[in-house]
């Protein structure tokens, strides 16, 4: 039976926003829901949330009224303009004081100009990313709420609540991260990490399944035990038991295998490296693994073109092994552990950098213990992270730290070999090639950058720094003879 105030409201009964509630109320709060479709509300009220502290609301102003002060509304709808279109139905109805908490996958700019914008009305904002899932809001997602900082302490409590817990002292997976945007920021980040890690696990599965061919039962068997280690991660438990699952109409067909090749996206992933690149910031595999999205869903013109273009056949490549297949498939592991490490160092520098720019103060540790419980990206490993920044908070990049550094030394044969065979025999691996790209580019102290300058100068006079010269210091090279001493500006997009 319901009480007569709620102490939070909700808008959006879909997947997550229902589970959501759920787990608000199983930790002692009460919720007052509503859903554009009210019948859905009715359905969930009568449904999974009968006889629970719920309060079925119909109207926006049903859902206000039905709220404690300072009142909290949170919406768990479709990111853009969904979003505005309710914060402009709520806002005359709410007084000053009130909080619209935005708990979709918005874009970080958003909710940096509704902050803003909100804060002149007199109402609170807080843009905060929710990630694990439909199981994860149940039973604890990872929570990254950002915004106006005055409406934290009126939200803490329910979200550190419900969100996941972890060791040491069951630590919740739920802390402010900054003003603004930051809290959307860090959870496109995650996001953009997710989808690097979904694609090293896909090229794994690839390389196991064609190069080595085993069958999914044998994949099941090395995901599974890669599980108990140092890959120890939500996405690697989940797909050991995507390999076993038969079709409930077709007992002799695993679903994997009906599933069409041509991978779908929602956008977060895209944000994250179109803001790697504004910001300057090579985060080459999450940018790689978007990417391979899109090559995906050219089905079509992949098929064809795999008629037509000369080359191994990726398909077929199992003929070509003879060497030791319990070896490879350790260095299947290393490459993947390996590539992991760096997915996360550039996703980690990438925060770096954004936070230097928007002008946030961002504590990296406490992000990655967000991350280690609740959400799809987590790992064991986090709490290495976390160690990194307690030892250097001005980290200029995960790799150079001692842990990171001994775990590449480790993986350095396995990453190249399967690198190398993924090239030789032509399997598609984008994730892994670049990432190890990226660390050899990291630790190469010279770089065929000087020739780039070099003819940026010869065909723009762009100009170029000199190797033994002060920093900053531009120069120029009449390279034809004709082109005088005029030179453009210097500087950096």
């Amino acid at each position: 039976m319901a009480s007569t105030k709620g102490d939070i409201g909700l808008i959006g009964l879909a997947v997550m926003g229902e589970n959501l509630v759920l787990n608000m109320e199983n930790h002692g709060f009460t919720v007052a829901v509503y859903n554009r479709t009210t019948s859905k509300v009715d359905d969930f009220v009568n449904g999974r949330g009968k006889g629970k502290k719920f309060i079925g609301c119909h109207s926006m102003e049903q859902l206000v009224q039905s709220l404690k002060t300072p009142r909290r509304v949170m919406m768990m709808v479709k990111a853009g303009e969904v979003v505005d279109h309710f914060i402009n139905q709520l806002v005359p109805l709410l007084e000053k004081g009130d909080i619209i908490i935005d708990g979709g996958n918005s874009l970080y700019t958003d909710s940096d100009r509704r902050t803003k914008d909100l804060a002149t009305k007199g109402i609170r904002f807080i843009g905060t990313g929710v990630s694990g899932g439909e199981e994860g809001a149940l039973t604890g997602p990872s929570i990254m709420p950002g915004g106006n900082p005055e409406a934290w302490p009126f939200v803490k409590d329910i979200f550190q609540g419900i969100s996941a817990k972890v060791e040491p002292g069951q630590q919740p997976c739920c802390d402010w991260v900054g003003d603004g945007g930051a809290g959307h920021y860090v959870k496109m980040v995650h996001n953009g990490i997710e989808y690097g890690d979904m694609q090293l696990c896909s090229e794994a599965y690839f390389i196991l399944k064609h190069h080595l061919s085993l069958s999914n039962e044998e994949l099941h068997q090395v995901f599974a035990e890669w599980n108990k280690g140092e890959l120890n991660s939500y996405l690697i438990e989940i797909t050991s038991e995507i390999f076993t699952k038969k079709d409930d109409q077709n007992p002799n067909t695993y679903v994997l295998d009906e599933i069409l090749d041509s991978a779908g996206q929602k956008g977060t992933g895209k944000w994250t490296a179109m803001n790697a690149l504004d910001l300057g910031v090579p985060v080459t595999l999450i940018g790689e693994a978007v990417f391979a999205r899109c090559l995906s869903s050219l089905k079509e013109e992949r098929v064809k073109a795999s008629k037509i273009l000369p080359g191994p056949n990726p398909l077929d490549c199992k003929s070509h092994f003879t060497g030791d297949k319990k070896q490879f498939i350790e260095y299947v592991r290393q490459s993947l552990f390996a590539s992991k490490l760096v997915s996360y160092a550039q996703g980690f520098t990438m925060m770096r950098a954004a936070a230097k720019e928007y002008g946030w103060k961002l504590n990296y540790g406490a992000i990655a213990l967000l991350w280690r419980g609740g959400c799809i990206i987590r790992s064991t490993f986090l709490s290495k992270i976390k160690d990194a920044f307690e030892k250097d908070p001005n980290l200029d990049n995960l790799l150079v730290d001692s842990w990171f550094t001994s775990k590449l030394a480790e993986c350095q044969v396995g990453w190249r070999q399967v690198a190398s065979a993924s090239v030789l025999y032509g399997i598609p691996s984008p994730a892994f090639t670049s990432a190890l790209s990226y660390y050899d580019g990291y630790r190469c102290a010279t770089l065929p950058a000087n020739l780039l300058q070099a003819q940026r100068d010869y065909f723009g006079a762009h100009t170029y720094e000199k190797l033994n010269g002060k920093k900053g210091e531009a120069f120029h090279t009449n390279w034809t003879g004709r082109g005088g001493n005029t030179h453009s500006t210097t500087y950096n997009v």
